[in-house]
């Protein structure tokens, strides 16, 4: 189930864009936005506090905690329903879509009557829209791009979203007498970015008890189909969730089979039928005979069919198999093996957490070392200066070490100008021990301009990581358009490592850019770009989009002993 925080979040964000589509006042509906964003991140469970607690979160005042207490004490918040109610729902609707604001949204209803994406898409297509006052042909391109990518989206849900909502079902079916052993399968096991639906596994004896208890569930809101093998039902939050029992005997064979990809699957029972066998979900089998060979491990079942254990995370048909064959299937990136976060934020500027209660955090995963990478002047809103900047320096080199040993980097988060220009000049930067630079803004410049910024930022000497590389946002926002072929040459060539943005509605690179990137020979960091406390457990994700694109410890700097990064961080490259 999702933590109350992100449903209150969900709320004061929804408000903010109600206020914003109404026309009221801009201030106020930034003032929501900020509290969304910090109750999101806040690690305490806001439902277990009171006013005066909800208070000392940043930017809660006491009118927003008011509006917490009354959704959490009755599901609805009676100034967020007044405003609903000024707003057709079509034109709510419309704000849903990527690249088309609530202002925007608001001009289409007013002006010409658009009231749902269908009516919006015909719009676009008969040229209504150029005759408006701040659209044009652009901007139309613009909207049908958002359109698809929304659409793309279906009901698909962050991988985030969805192994919470599995892993408290999973936690529920195991403590249930007779589990003999229960998980999530599926693209979920798989870590593919988004979820469309969770398949979870059980072995026991008796399936009655296990079928029952997910109906019941309070996270269950309808049943769609109750069986002996099998029961689905959808969630509360609108995700099919299918559960699956089988005999404790046949569980290898069932995780193999249910985890998938069908394209894996189709290869693995294409190499049993050559060797005379059958595999299913209940087992391997012998064709003549039906004698069973292999089923209560998936790693028997991969031995009889002469295969290693293959990684779920690179069961797409993309090689693995191949690779398996020839003994030269990767040991992939795992969570153990990173040694330190190197993009983070403190409440310097946009995070959400003191620089004491973010190392003291990153303290407590076991990390060897620990960046600080605040962001740098020319992200305006974030008021940075020298003077600040510096300042942080000393605080972090006093706490170097204070923490079980844990050695300190002072950073920044550098934003690319559409020139590929970055902030600060050459000798202040040569003062950080880390420089990430990011792309924030300009976003459609251009593909052979975006193309010429990000290659030069790889070209400067004091950029050491370029942060979310496409600056995508999952169902909300498309990657940049740039020839990323010539951006992960030139990131090879400089020695500018990529990042893999563990937030998870980014998670950029995706694992198709990284099995490019890795072809190039670049090298990459698995970073949280965490903005809370909490943000810093969301590693797990970037590590699965690294073990989708097959990298392994030596492509990931911070899994490097902090000597070897350094001599990477000072041009040295990997040696």
């Amino acid at each position: 189930m999702a933590r109350p925080n992100e449903e209150v979040e969900a709320l004061l964000q929804e408000y903010a864009d109600l206020i914003a589509i109404t026309g009221g006042d801009a201030f106020k509906a930034r003032a929501y936005e900020k509290a969304a964003r910090a109750i999101g991140g806040y690690p305490a469970d806001v439902s277990r506090l009171d006013p005066a607690a909800l208070r000392e979160i940043p930017n809660v005042g006491r009118s927003i905690a008011e509006k917490v207490v009354e959704y959490l004490r009755t599901g609805t918040v009676t100034a967020v329903e007044e405003r609903r109610a000024t707003i057709p729902a079509g034109v709510r609707q419309l704000i849903t879509i990527p690249t088309l604001g609530p202002k925007k949204a608001m001009t289409l209803y007013e002006d010409l009557h658009i009231s749902s994406v269908e009516e919006l898409t015909d719009a676009i297509k008969a040229e209504k829209l150029r005759d408006l006052k701040g659209f044009g042909e652009k901007t139309e391109e613009n909207i049908l791009r958002g359109i698809a990518l929304m659409q793309r989206a279906g009901e698909r849900i962050l991988l985030s979203a969805a192994m919470d909502q599995a892993e408290d079902i999973v936690g529920e079916l195991s403590g249930i007498a007779g589990c003999d052993r229960c998980a999530h399968a599926g693209s979920l096991r798989r870590m593919r970015e988004t979820i469309g639906d969770i398949d979870i596994l059980v072995a026991a004896a008796r399936s009655a008890p296990f079928m029952a208890a997910l109906t019941g569930l309070p996270s269950t809101a309808e049943v769609l189909a109750h069986g002996e093998k099998k029961t689905s039902v959808r969630t509360v939050k609108g995700l099919q969730v299918d559960l699956r029992v089988v005999r404790p005997d046949a569980w290898g064979a069932a995780l193999q089979y249910f985890t998938g990809s069908k394209a894996h699957n189709i290869r693995t029972r294409t190499i049993a039928v050559h060797a005379g066998l059958k595999l299913s979900e209940y087992g391997l089998f012998e064709t003549e005979g039906g004698r069973r060979v292999a089923s209560r491990s998936e790693e028997e079942v991969y031995a009889r069919l002469g295969l290693p254990w293959i990684a779920p995370t690179l069961r797409e048909d993309r090689g693995e198999i191949e690779a398996a064959l020839r003994g030269e299937l990767p040991e992939v990136v795992t969570e153990d093996d990173i040694k330190g976060d190197l993009h983070t934020h403190t409440d310097l500027t946009d995070g959400l957490a003191p620089l004491e209660e973010m190392v003291a955090a990153a303290a407590e995963r076991g990390y060897a070392y620990y960046a600080v990478t605040d962001h740098a002047p020319n992200m305006y809103m974030q008021r940075m200066t020298d003077e600040k900047i510096l300042a942080q320096r000393e605080r972090v080199r006093s706490l170097d070490g204070v923490h079980h040993g844990m050695r300190l980097l002072h950073g920044t988060e550098l934003n690319i100008d559409p020139d590929g220009e970055v902030d600060w000049p050459d000798e202040f930067l040569r003062g950080f021990d880390l420089c990430v630079a990011s792309v924030h803004s300009h976003f459609g410049i251009g593909r052979a301009a975006m193309t010429r910024r990000l290659v030069r930022a790889c070209e400067n000497p004091r950029v050491h990581l370029i942060g979310h590389p496409t600056t995508r946002l999952l169902g909300k926002r498309p990657g940049i358009d740039a020839d990323l072929d010539e951006v992960f040459a030139a990131c090879a060539r400089t020695g500018t490592a990529l990042e893999i943005n563990s937030q998870p509605d980014r998670l950029d690179l995706g694992d198709e850019d990284i099995l490019r990137a890795k072809g190039h020979g670049a090298k990459f960091a698995v970073d949280t770009d965490a903005h809370s406390v909490v943000h810093l457990a969301h590693l797990r994700y970037g590590v699965g989009m690294a073990q989708r694109g097959w990298l392994t410890p030596d492509d990931v700097i911070n899994t490097w002993p902090l000597r070897r990064l350094r001599r990477f961080l000072r041009g040295d490259g990997a040696a």
